[in-house]
């Protein structure tokens, strides 16, 4: 038996609580049968766990966030969310939550303020940290809750996300359902320390451990925590001892748990005990417990025939390719603005200044902070130092540290807080101090940025700057050309400036732009003098989707970006090449239409690219090429890229490494046909 204790709540709060416990409870057990039936395909059961869940739900505020896990039921249903709308998710139906491209729990919804996990354990922990600092910039008292399994704890993700919110003092609750077991791994084998109260002093945060299946216990706790985080802001630890009755999913089984402890925990089962003690304090009554009951029956009824009746999904392809993105709001095109080709806002005035690429750069960011003021900056050493690159020099006195956040050397906990500030309306820039280091954050781009709009509707409105390129003597891990990584993933941009009136007004575009946009820069171009140009100084956007005509032609097409662009650009005016030169400017989606206009004119294409040849973005356009324009061709299409090999240090190896010399073997071939 537990113990309960009511402290000053009234009968009518332990009775709502009482009500909210056993509907989980009741739709699991209906899941069960149909599971059973073959009307539900998989099943993740929280079956002995339910406490937590309410506790959490109903201590807390209806418009502060939740990021629950996939045995959460009660979240869900303690926010209100209808049981025919929660069924037609779980049915993959497309009045669920995600047009039935979700499972079970892996969707979001502003509506409730809970945002689902994903598959990949830890991955939410960031993103609660980004919807924190939203609360503390927007000054509003709100506290965030994130939930992690014992098991989840053991992901790197889990350190970052603790050791952020620790420095940056955010109002959030790292809530570990501790059930003895992450699938069918013991605790002993997943970490050494006895408890997770364990690790606070290490984070410099508190930490408790409670008994999570005492509904009043968990309910009391977060209540009392949740009021004084709102008034003194900062992270706490809140591990919830409890044991799940069934699976991991039913088909796991549970043959791997010992008897005894199925027994043991039987008897501290959360629904049946908490109403025992509402029975015995004469609180709950046999004809209440009745009515309850009926009342969720019913719904669950009427739920699972409204869905039941609901017609199934007709594929429509046009559709579905055209809900990876969230349409930018943006003006129409502006025609032939001068020197600029593609201007979606032109600058208000004709002023120009003398500009390298990074001045340009750090311009159109700065401009970008002044017409945004819910952009936020992240990055290492953004701040007091202005980067590595010198690119946020000066902005830390013009904006505050806020919105100029230096950040702990945790990538995928900034990239996931990047996340959290676009759920709650905000943008973000994150930058990496050299492309090579985002391999730490990969699975925050490419599983949940890059997904989140396709998979419940939320943008992810994130830009991460990514300092590339080889040329400098850097060697292999600050000088990779890593653009391809993300080109495979539906749902990010690519973009990829080669001149700084590009850069600053691709940059704004980026910014502007509600999908999360990956913003390569080339280190060699920074400082280069040869390619500083006269760069507008007022605020102007140009259009993401399209490529830009470098150089008119009609003997080849040369595609190309990057420093690949003055590579080909020098080449062919030193040998009087008559070369059409398209610069892509962005890589993911491409302008096709560009590349297919020239191609079909020139009868010729190459494409060179800095990154090694395998793989690479341009095998993709040779391919569209081939396909599509196969019959304007005069020879076969040729690509150039560096060696397909890592980035050596030494100048000379460099050099060999590069493309450019090939390049010109390459070109001279073409010619030859």
């Amino acid at each position: 038996m537990l113990s309960f204790n009511r402290k000053q709540y009234t009968n009518q709060t332990l009775l709502s609580l009482y009500e909210a416990l056993i509907k989980p409870r009741m739709i699991e057990e209906k899941m069960l049968i149909l599971l059973r039936q073959g009307k539900v395909s998989k099943w993740f059961s929280g079956i002995g766990q339910e406490a937590i869940s309410i506790g959490v739900v109903k201590a807390l505020d209806q418009d502060e966030y939740i990021l629950p896990l996939h045995r959460n039921l009660g979240i869900f249903t303690g926010r209100g969310i209808p049981f025919a709308k929660l069924f037609a998710q779980w049915q993959g139906k497309f009045s669920g939550f995600s047009k039935g491209r979700e499972r079970s729990f892996h969707f979001g919804t502003n509506e409730f303020h809970i945002v689902g996990m994903i598959s990949h354990l830890g991955a939410m922990l960031g993103v609660a940290d980004g919807i924190a600092l939203a609360n503390l910039l927007k000054e509003e008292k709100k506290i965030t809750v994130v939930f992690s399994g014992d098991g989840g704890a053991s992901e790197g993700d889990f350190h970052e996300a603790l050791n952020t919110a620790a420095v940056w003092s955010l109002p959030v609750i790292f809530l570990i359902e501790n059930n003895g077991y992450g699938l069918s791994t013991p605790s002993e084998q997943q970490f050494k320390f006895k408890s997770f109260t364990d690790k606070g002093v290490g984070y410099g945060m508190e930490a408790y451990q409670i008994d999570g299946n005492n509904i009043l216990e968990v309910y009391d706790t977060v209540k009392n925590l949740s009021t004084s985080m709102r008034n003194n802001p900062r992270p706490v630890i809140l591990e919830c001892m409890t044991f799940r009755m069934r699976g991991h999913e039913e088909a796991s089984g549970t043959k791997y748990v010992p008897q005894e402890l199925f027994e043991m925990w039987g008897k501290k089962d959360p629904v049946n005990n908490y109403e025992m003690f509402l029975m015995e304090e004469g609180i709950l009554t046999e004809s209440v417990r009745t009515e309850i009951k009926e009342k969720i029956k019913a719904e669950i009824d009427a739920g699972i025939l409204e869905v039941e009746n609901e017609a199934d999904i007709i594929p429509d392809t046009a559709y579905e390719l055209s809900d990876v993105y969230q349409a930018a709001n943006v003006p129409d095109p502006v025609a032939n603005f001068h020197d600029l080709q593609h201007v979606i806002i032109k600058p208000a005035t004709e002023n120009k200044t003398s500009k390298r690429y990074v001045d340009a750069i750090s311009d159109g960011l700065k401009q970008a902070m002044i017409k945004h003021p819910n952009l936020v900056l992240m990055g290492q050493d953004i701040a007091d130092y202005g980067g590595v690159f010198k690119i946020t020099q000066g902005f830390l006195e013009e904006f505050g540290r806020g919105r100029v956040r230096n950040t702990p050397l945790c990538e995928s906990a900034i990239l996931g807080a990047g996340y959290g500030l676009a759920i709650k309306g905000m943008k973000a820039m994150v930058e990496m101090q050299f492309a090579d280091f985002v391999s730490v954050g990969f699975n925050q781009i490419v599983n949940n940025l890059a997904k989140s709009y396709y998979r419940w509707g939320q943008a992810a409105d994130v830009v991460v700057r990514m300092p590339t390129g080889a040329g400098v003597g850097a060697g292999p891990f600050h000088s990779q050309s890593n653009e391809a990584w993300f080109f495979h993933v539906p749902g990010l941009k690519i973009v990829y400036p080669s001149t700084p009136s590009d850069a600053k007004g691709l940059l704004i575009a980026a910014i502007n732009d509600p999908n999360p946009v990956l913003f390569f820069e080339h280190k060699v171009l920074y400082r280069s003098t040869e390619l500083e140009e006269e760069v507008f100084d007022d605020y102007y956007m140009l259009d993401l989707t399209k490529a830009k005509l470098v150089k008119p032609g009609n003997e080849v097409s040369i595609i190309t970006y990057g420093a690949g662009v003055h590579w080909a650009s020098a080449y062919v005016k030193a040998e009087n090449i008559d070369a059409e030169i398209i610069d892509l400017r962005c890589l993911l989606p491409w302008d096709k239409e560009a590349v297919e206009t020239s191609v079909k004119k020139t009868g010729k294409a190459i494409i060179l690219h800095e990154d090694t040849l395998t793989g690479g973005i341009g095998a993709e356009i040779a391919a569209h090429i081939s396909e599509h324009c196969f019959k304007y061709l005069d020879a076969p299409v040729k690509r150039v890229g560096s060696l397909d090999t890592p980035v050596p240090f030494n100048m000379d190896l460099e050099q060999n490494f590069l493309p450019k010399e090939r390049f010109k073997e390459a070109l001279q071939a073409l010619l030859g046909y």
